[in-house]
């Protein structure tokens, strides 16, 4: 399985010349890198142009009267295969575990992979409620999900204390987390799909801790927020993967 690394601009740039010489310089830089996947997710407006790969965020209806959101069949007919779907900075606003639900539920449906972001944050890390942070965000955002469509499901362990910070998880708790994940799959699911399940991390991620994360604590790839931003940076991180 190709690990798979997953750039989210997030509300970056702010001029669709800037989204474009970010898009091209990374297409450029890693155009003879073969044995790493890659998705760039660029906000919605820069979709169309950059004929980019993934997207941000979905909302769970297909059309309708719902002033300012984009539905997965949008996303699908311009070319998206993947999505972003409860990033802690969604929940932040006010996203809940039972609207993820309907939006993995509607990705789904429409045959996009889904990355389901998952984390805890520094307050419930100290309180030692991670675990238990981990499972209900599991449990309730796949309520229902079948074991045939959590197949084509991504999951992201981002720590909430760890996002835009500077400072990344340590590798042995990235490893642990992951086979926590992949322990409470097991229960819902089954061993068999926990084991092909795709686990990445996400968190200040840079080119110089990417690989100890893929090849240290064994996850299948990364989710990255600013260094995605750097063009150099973010085809070198790439480049260091795939030398895993």
């Amino acid at each position: 399985m190709k690990p798979l690394v997953i750039a989210n601009w997030k509300c970056n740039p702010t001029i669709l010349k800037e989204a474009k010489r970010l898009f091209n310089s990374v297409k450029n830089g890693i155009k003879n890198i073969k044995n790493v996947e890659v998705v760039i997710c660029p906000p919605f407006v820069y979709l169309p142009a950059l004929r980019a790969n993934g997207a941000q965020d979905c909302f769970w209806k297909e059309k309708g009267a719902f002033t300012g959101e984009v539905s997965p069949s949008m996303l699908k007919d311009i070319g998206c295969q993947y999505v972003i779907i409860g990033h802690s900075e969604r929940r932040t606003l006010g996203e809940t575990d039972q609207m993820i639900n309907r939006k993995l539920k509607a990705a789904l449906k429409e045959k996009l992979k889904p990355i389901f972001c998952l984390g805890e944050t520094q307050q419930e890390r100290e309180k030692g409620q991670t675990s238990n942070i981990l499972e209900s965000q599991i449990e309730k955002g796949l309520k229902k999900i079948s074991k045939q469509e959590i197949k084509n499901l991504i999951i992201a362990y981002e720590p909430v204390w760890a996002i835009g910070t500077g400072n990344p998880c340590d590798i042995d708790t990235a490893q642990t987390m992951g086979l926590l994940i992949r322990k409470i799959i097991t229960k819902l699911y089954s061993l068999s799909i926990s084991e092909n399940l795709r686990i990445l991390y996400g968190g200040s991620v840079d080119r110089k801790n990417a690989t100890d994360y893929v090849k240290e604590a064994r996850l299948q790839g990364l989710l990255v927020g600013g260094a995605s931003l750097d063009p150099k940076e973010f085809v070198q991180l790439i480049k260091n993967v795939s030398k895993t």
